[in-house]
């Protein structure tokens, strides 16, 4: 018997074993999490540099839940290739956030409304000059659904999506991107998953936890950030039964 070739040389699936909707979070563990404790009938797609990938049914509606790695280089080969190699639709980014504000706490869930970033990723793609980018506003509607209908409050705002974890600017960095950008809250992948989407015609849209605070100094433990994250996990996965 002959066997199919993925289309894919970072997915080892064929189009038909992945939802038309992925949930995909940085943190390829999260996604077995989501796996696990959330979805029926669910097959491994992929293990491919152990970048898990999912697919099972929630509340009866097919869906993927797949790890993106750390950054816009990773999240963009992914989602790139489920847009355009596997037919996917949406994708949810489900991660982690550090607090630029004191409105937004360790725990809260965060929607992203736009992604600023200094990163040339978007330019070097297909000449997009801007330096923000934007989620799917149909998709955002099905997450402020889906958190109402759970009782689950969200917090709307900018996201800086940096290139940089470790960073040696000035101290006060931080606040200048809040102050003058109107950033919530920094993550590494949003501007270059919105990119993709608008580039394929597809949708995308981002949930994050704050995981730490630049202002408060909190922070969560790995641990945590795997498994404790489960409001926006119910937000996200409430979203495809809209």
């Amino acid at each position: 018997m002959a066997i199919k070739e993925s289309p894919s040389a970072s997915i080892a699936a064929e189009e038909s074993q992945i939802a038309k909707a992925v949930l995909m979070p940085g943190d390829p563990l999260r996604a077995k999490y989501v796996a696990d404790h959330y979805l029926e009938e669910v097959v491994c797609f992929n293990t491919v540099r152990n970048m898990l990938g999912y697919t099972g049914t929630y509340k009866g509606v097919p869906v993927s839940v797949m790890g993106s790695g750390m950054g816009m280089p990773s999240i963009g080969i992914y989602s790139w290739e489920l847009f355009t190699q596997y037919g996917v639709e949406n994708i949810i980014r489900i991660g982690s956030a550090g607090s630029y504000s004191p409105q937004a706490k360790v725990f809260d869930v965060v929607l992203a409304t736009s992604a600023y970033s200094e990163s040339s990723y978007a330019k070097t793609q297909n000449g997009y000059d801007k330096d923000v980018t934007y989620p799917s506003e149909a998709l955002c509607g099905a997450l402020r659904k889906s958190a109402a209908r759970l009782g689950m409050p969200l917090i709307e705002g900018a996201v800086h999506s940096s290139d940089v974890f470790y960073r040696d600017a000035e101290p006060d960095y931080w606040e200048k991107l809040r102050d003058e950008k109107g950033c919530l809250a920094v993550e590494m992948e949003s501007f270059a998953l919105f990119h993709n989407a608008a580039a394929t015609k597809k949708n995308a849209a981002c949930l994050l936890t704050i995981s730490d605070s630049f202002v408060s100094h909190e922070e969560t433990t790995a641990e945590q950030r795997q498994t404790s994250f489960t409001n926006m996990m119910e937000i996200a996965l409430g979203s495809v039964l809209e």
